[in-house]
């Protein structure tokens, strides 16, 4: 998991503020996205193996909700998982997958709607509060706000449709590398690896240490580089030994 540390008060309202803005202006993107969809197009496969472009947008909708259930858990302090299990949450994405252009635009719009609004409406305080991802790991309730980031724009490139890695605002971009980066910290199947993202004004690098071996360098722009680490795209548009990877996730 990436630092999450965001502080109190004043400092705290302050990056959520700016981490829901960021959500918002991913989402308005995907909504966009989605409407120039069609009935035919929405059936096309997405770049996501046995997934349509239908699939990809009911699992988005499901994802909102789900993020929707944690501020409820955040807000009460009584558990309240992000999905009843994972069969429920995969029937249910199934199930929206069939629906009308129409109906999938309209479902994915009231649930980001949801999860925007509950957003806004939790105290300042239960955005500390520890809850739990899917899978069971425990994290503030913060940290929601960049997974969503994550969701969205990942899967908005995985709709492959007139959006790619590249179209992510370079600060969304820092952040998405980052989370990513520390999913892969510290797993042994993991190559050594350092990462060099030029971000125009400024250079980042990270270190991936899976094992002791002299890590590999890999130069590059945020999304060349963002897709690469996802397994979305090759390593074609980045500089230098660019080794093979496991899954991300």
């Amino acid at each position: 998991m990436a630092d999450t540390t965001l502080g109190t008060g004043a400092q705290l309202a302050r990056e959520v503020t700016t981490q829901l803005a960021a959500v918002d202006r991913a989402t308005e993107r995907l909504l966009r996205t989605v409407g120039d969809l069609d009935e035919v197009s929405v059936r096309q496969p997405s770049l996501l193996p046995g997934w349509s472009r239908a699939h990809v947008i009911s699992h988005l909708a499901r994802n909102a909700d789900g993020f929707a259930n944690l501020l409820i858990w955040a807000r009460t302090g009584i558990e309240h998982a992000m999905y009843a299990s994972g069969d429920d949450r995969d029937e249910a994405i199934a199930e929206g997958a069939q629906h009308s252009h129409r109906l999938l635009l309209e479902d994915l719009t009231a649930s980001c709607d949801r999860f925007a609004h509950s957003a806004r409406e939790l105290p300042e305080n239960a955005w500390t509060a520890e809850i739990a991802d899917a899978v069971g790991d425990p994290m503030p309730a913060h940290h929601m706000l960049r997974l969503r980031l994550l969701e969205v724009w990942v899967h908005l490139v995985d709709l492959d449709h007139d959006v790619d890695f590249a179209d992510i605002p370079p600060r969304d971009a820092e952040q998405l590398l980052e989370d990513v980066v520390q999913q892969f910290g510290g797993r042994p199947d993991v190559p050594a690896l350092a990462v060099e993202v030029d971000f125009g004004d400024h250079r980042r690098t990270w270190d991936l240490r899976g094992t002791t071996a002299p890590p590999s360098r890999v130069h590059g722009e945020p999304g060349p580089m963002l897709g690469w680490l996802l397994g979305r795209t090759d390593a074609q548009d980045l500089r230098g030994t660019a080794p093979d990877l496991p899954d991300w996730l």
